[in-house]
């Protein structure tokens, strides 16, 4: 599961990681992203789907979205949550840290 939408360290974009960590098939994911219309370029270790903002996939789970718009990464990663059967943020915070 995907638990929290956070900014990256160099914050010039949002993560997202999933908790437990979870491999994806990078294969079956550029089936996937390709059927639907997503360019797609296959870095082996990682793909790279041009979707708006692009978004890095890697093999451990970890999605990178390359913007510094929460929005904008939020409903990307809601196009790819629906298109890869993802489960869903708990909470999606600036910090990643959890309320309370």
């Amino acid at each position: 599961m995907y638990r929290t939408l956070r900014i990256c360290s160099n914050n010039g974009a949002y993560e997202a990681l999933p908790e437990p960590p979870r491999p994806l098939d990078l294969k079956a994911v550029r089936v996937v992203l390709e059927r639907e219309g997503i360019a797609v370029v296959d870095a082996r270790v990682m793909l790279i789907a041009a979707l708006d903002p692009e978004v890095t996939i890697s093999r451990n789970g970890r999605l990178l979205f390359k913007t510094r718009d929460l929005a904008a990464a939020e409903r990307a990663f809601e196009r790819l949550r629906l298109l890869l059967r993802l489960r869903s943020t708990e909470e999606r915070t600036r910090t990643g840290r959890n309320p309370g």
